[in-house]
């Protein structure tokens, strides 16, 4: 017998959870997600990826404000809904709407916790290096990211891979490992184990300050921190007054005594620029207002030779 789930998601990740729920034939009471936010340069308000599916599956659909507010808890009381599943919702739930369903709450959380706790698991480990990540699916409690874990999953991340790349991999393995704890749940076989105590990290927000290149960093520092910020915020820094953001780049094999920030070498696979500790090739660039483009598309428009130089501002 499918068990009565009430799902809680919002963004682009949480959307093949949902769907692989259905697929699955459990039976999705209602979807909770944020309310509509204005977005773009029109600010239109604009429907999350996840209403737009339940929608489309004719799924109930609830935004409130506040999900612990005492109309919601009433609503999820005469739910009676079976489980509470929580994939990127954006809101922090108390433990009285955790423990309301009858085997509670269950979190798709994107890193291999305890590493990478928190709000940006996936930018943090391509940021840092990380030569893996995954999925965790663990019983949700009073803490952050703290609960047993029920399910993990492990992902190599691949060479040049961006947080979007990883991000859709992610989520698709996420709704996998979900639809494979939900039956655990239902046939009684689910095991939880606690979380270790070592190994913990905290994914901090990305914030739009971490975008600005310092060109003083190592080239793979850099390189990181580009793939790890695409396809949001961006990398980004200024040639001759323009401000570019940095869609693709690669380590280069390149050795030279310059100066950090100076382009050493402009060819039609990219800018070669020099860094605190190596070289970096920029491969693809976006002008503001533009579209992302290859350094040869870019180069057919604007002169760039050796020696000029990418600032900080």
């Amino acid at each position: 017998m499918s068990l009565k789930i009430l799902f809680a998601g919002t963004p682009a990740f949480a959307a093949p959870s949902l769907q692989a729920l259905v697929d699955a034939g459990h039976q999705v009471t209602a979807v909770y997600c944020q309310p509509d936010r204005p977005k773009g340069r029109g600010r239109k308000l604009l429907f999350s990826p996840v209403k737009r599916l339940a929608l489309e599956l004719g799924l109930s659909v609830r935004q409130p404000e506040q999900f612990a507010g005492d109309d919601q808890l009433q609503l999820i009381a005469e739910d009676q809904a079976d489980l509470l599943i929580v994939v990127a919702y954006g809101q922090i739930l108390p433990e009285v709407v955790l423990n309301k369903p009858r085997f509670g709450a269950v979190n798709v959380h994107a890193s291999l916790l305890p590493r990478w706790r928190g709000a940006a698991p996936i930018h943090r480990a391509i940021i840092n290096g990380d030569e893996q990540t995954g999925i965790t699916v663990m019983q949700m409690d009073a803490g952050l990211d703290t609960g047993p874990m029920l399910l993990q999953h492990t992902l190599a991340i691949r060479p040049n891979e961006t947080t979007g790349q990883l991000h859709n991999r992610l989520a698709e393995l996420g709704a996998q490992c979900l639809v494979t704890s939900v039956g655990q749940i239902e046939d009684g076989s689910v095991e939880a184990t606690p979380q270790p105590d070592n190994g913990m990290t905290y994914a901090k927000k990305v914030d739009k300050l971490e975008a600005r290149i310092v060109w003083a960093a190592s080239a793979q520092q850099i390189d990181r921190q580009i793939r790890g910020l695409n396809p949001v915020p961006m990398a980004y820094s200024f040639l001759s007054d323009e401000r570019l953001k940095m869609v693709g780049s690669q380590l280069s094999a390149l050795s030279v005594d310059a100066v950090p920030g100076e382009i050493v070498e402009v060819g039609p696979s990219g800018l070669s620029v020099a860094t605190g500790d190596g070289v970096l090739l920029l491969t693809h660039l976006q002008p503001a207002g533009g579209k992302s483009m290859s350094v040869k598309d870019f180069l057919n428009s604007r002169q760039v030779v050796a020696g000029q130089f990418f600032g900080e501002d």
